[in-house]
């Protein structure tokens, strides 16, 4: 029988006594993670005089640590790292520069993510999940560019552009869409303020002057390091460190959170039938990582509860789950061998309403093709 009516009736109570943010717990997480970057940073730099291989060890070392600052950039986003909500936002924007994300933009996407969760006609993941129906239309070649999109092999390549390049590019494109609006219409009318002519100005990249602002400060203090680590080190030796952490913290991010979501047959829902719990316990997996794994992703291997209530700090994550794992039995359980096989879980069933495999597709259109045959 399924634990989700106890999980709705127990619910307030969970969050109640587990929503506890420690702003003690949460300030050593956060300095002893700055800190260890920026000393790994100094002795990486300093190792490409003493051993090529000592440099590797470190930059894996910075990648994981880089992985834990976006980890914790996540949380202040949701106002649960910190129990003051102006160490939330100050912390936020520093790892946000960290992780090369504009930490309060990013935050509101993500949040949309935790609203709809398991709702796959509102959210799709950061693949864009496709259903069955719309990989039918693709032709062969389509086919096989999206599977190897969503390949275990090309996440570092896609965390580079989603870390690194898009930001920057859709900052500064937004940017000049904005100033070159402002000229055509001061010129159309000049007894305009600037004010007025940029408050009409709309683009996909931004919603409001405070999400463009947090987008302007966060490249500009992010391009200033990025000036002054080439100047101080070099170009070659800095944007070499740099953009392989970079790529594989946010690979190993984007895979990570994929396969909390696309795993054997998940919760997959459209508006209709969404529950938001279901969307959590059913549409959430529980990653079986190692203890040190989990101190690096700042516990969000438990990602039930972080959907039943993304209030509770990840401090809190382990506590919660251990307190009230008869609950939560039902939640599928995704070890770190198994990753490669949950990321193979690519498609929306809009029939079934879940996710399945391509190789669960294919069975379904030659059962198809067979019945139509004997018919």
């Amino acid at each position: 029988m399924s634990s989700l009516p106890r999980i709705k009736e127990q619910k307030h109570d969970i969050i109640s006594r587990h929503a506890q943010a420690d702003n003690v717990k949460a300030l050593t997480q956060v300095l002893t993670t700055l800190a260890s970057i920026a000393l790994l940073w100094w002795a990486a730099l300093l190792s490409v005089h003493v051993s090529y291989w000592l440099t590797v060890a470190l930059v894996l070392l910075i990648s994981l640590f880089t992985l834990r600052a976006f980890a914790l950039m996540h949380e202040c986003g949701h106002g649960s790292l910190f129990r003051t909500q102006w160490l939330n936002r100050a912390f936020g924007f520093i790892l946000g520069v960290i992780s090369g994300m504009p930490q309060y933009v990013w935050s509101q996407h993500h949040n949309f993510h935790h609203a709809n969760n398991g709702n796959w006609e509102k959210y799709r993941g950061l693949y864009t999940t496709l259903s069955v129906d719309e990989y039918a239309a693709m032709t062969d070649a389509q086919q096989r560019m999206y599977r190897r999109k969503c390949s275990i092999a090309t996440a570092p390549f896609a965390g580079l552009i989603y870390v690194i390049f898009n930001p920057r590019f859709t900052w500064l494109k937004g940017s000049i869409s904005l100033l070159s609006h402002i000229v055509k219409k001061k010129v159309a009318q000049p007894n305009l303020s600037i004010r007025a002519h940029a408050a009409s100005f709309e683009t996909r990249y931004w919603k409001s002057n405070k999400e463009y602002w947090h987008m302007f400060w966060n490249n500009a203090v992010l391009l200033g390091i990025w000036v002054s680590m080439c100047w101080a080190f070099g170009t070659v030796l800095f944007f070499t460190i740099y953009l392989i952490s970079a790529s594989l913290a946010s690979g190993a991010g984007i895979v990570l959170f994929t396969v909390q979501h696309n795993f054997e047959h998940s919760y997959a829902s459209d508006g209709r039938h969404w529950d938001y719990d279901a969307g959590a316990i059913e549409g959430s997996s529980f990653l079986i990582l190692p203890r040190w794994l989990n101190w690096f992703t700042a516990n969000i291997a438990y990602h039930h509860i972080h959907h039943l209530s993304a209030r509770i700090p990840n401090y809190c994550l382990i506590g919660c789950h251990n307190e009230h794992r008869d609950l939560f039995s039902d939640v599928t359980r995704v070890k770190l061998s198994h990753i490669h096989k949950a990321l193979k879980y690519i498609l929306w069933d809009t029939r079934a309403q879940r996710i399945i495999s391509v190789a669960e597709y294919r069975q379904q259109m030659n059962q198809a093709e067979g019945s139509q045959r004997c018919s």
